[in-house]
């Protein structure tokens, strides 16, 4: 039987991003994927790098800014290992306060002009407007370059094949056993996102979020030039004049279907924010299942079985924390110390 250096369970963007780091100290990977590469949650996302604001709990928020800062020189890394162009934006983001938060923000963040001369389709009469220094990425582009990217390094892939259980020997990881076979390895990683908690032998509680979201071509190129964030709705422009429009937030398990009537309401919440938009065709819609956590904070680092890692539970921040994560894990996983306590997301703390 073959060995890895390292297996991991997962080729979303947070498993991608870590065997390439991991493939980077010179270690071996396989990347055992239960369907096709990139097309669960990452495939679904909608790529804003969101470091501010009601999304981020405050024991992320560290890393939520540290991951931010490193993705220009993760996106272009990527870019030059695949040959693939990935549409990273920096317009930045206009962010609706809801009555809840502090009008004093504004202060801090405010519109570098007037809202009719940045954003001139945007019909508001909403006054608690922050301008946010954030981007936005196409997590398509990014999954495929990331999944390029990995085959360049000479990462290895075995798709189609679900993850049942780890294997263990002498109280220490030995691999992974799957639907169809074994893979050896002293370290294993569980990426698997909202399908975490279901490889044995420990029981992560992860579950599926479901998120529905579509997709409309905007009837000029740049109507909509930053990102919007309302507590309703978000829109994220992309470079070519496509436009995502999202998203819910639904306790489904893992029904992965639209629902027609929720689609239109997220059309008609857009057109609110830029009437223009009725004039906008929909290109597509879709629902993508978020790997959320009873305290919605990711789980991090090693398990109780020595060689046996998680990085998983990202909910909503799975694109934006890959960078950070591939780094911190990977210093986790060959006995360096992390610039970050990673005490807080710890898998034992559920046990506790």
């Amino acid at each position: 039987m073959k060995n890895w250096d390292a297996i991991i369970i997962g080729a979303g963007i947070i498993g991608l991003s870590l065997a390439i780091e991991l493939r980077r100290t010179g270690m071996s990977v396989l990347v055992v994927e239960k369907g096709e590469p990139g097309r669960e949650a990452s495939w679904a996302a909608g790529g804003m790098l969101a470091d501010f604001g009601r999304e981020i709990p405050s024991p992320l928020q560290a890393l939520a800014t540290a991951s931010a800062r490193m993705y220009p020189e993760f996106v272009y890394g990527l870019e030059d290992e695949s040959g693939l162009k990935i549409d990273l934006r920096a317009e930045g983001t206009l962010l609706f306060l809801d009555s809840s938060e502090d009008r004093a923000l504004q202060e801090s963040h405010p519109l570098p002009a007037s809202l009719e001369k940045i954003e001139p389709a945007l019909q508001t009469s909403a006054h608690s407007l922050l301008f946010l220094k954030e981007r936005s990425v196409d997590p398509r582009h990014l999954t495929s370059a990331a999944i390029a990217a990995a085959r360049h390094r000479g990462i290895d892939f075995s798709s189609g094949d679900q993850v049942l259980a780890i294997e263990v020997s002498n109280g220490k990881t030995a691999g992974v056993r799957t639907h169809k076979t074994q893979f050896a390895a002293a370290i294993v990683v569980n990426c698997a996102g909202a399908w975490a908690g279901q490889i044995g032998p420990h029981a992560f509680p992860t579950r599926p979020v479901k998120g529905q979201m579509l997709c409309v071509l905007m009837p000029e190129k740049n109507l909509v030039s930053h990102v919007v964030r309302t507590p309703d709705v978000y829109l994220i422009p992309r470079s070519d004049g496509r436009l995502v429009i999202g998203a819910t937030l639904e306790e489904a398990g893992f029904d992965k279907r639209t629902v027609p009537e929720t689609i239109l309401k997220l059309r008609n919440a857009a057109i609110n924010l830029v009437p223009r938009l009725a004039e906008a065709r929909i290109l597509e819609d879709w629902a993508g299942l978020r790997p959320g956590t009873p305290d919605k904070l990711p789980i991090l680092g090693e398990t109780s079985i020595p060689g046996y890692f998680v990085a998983t539970g990202h909910f909503r921040d799975g694109i934006l924390l890959a960078p950070i994560t591939a780094r911190v894990m990977a210093q986790v996983i060959t006995g360096q110390r992390p610039k970050f306590d990673l005490r807080t997301f710890w898998a034992d703390r559920f046990r506790r």
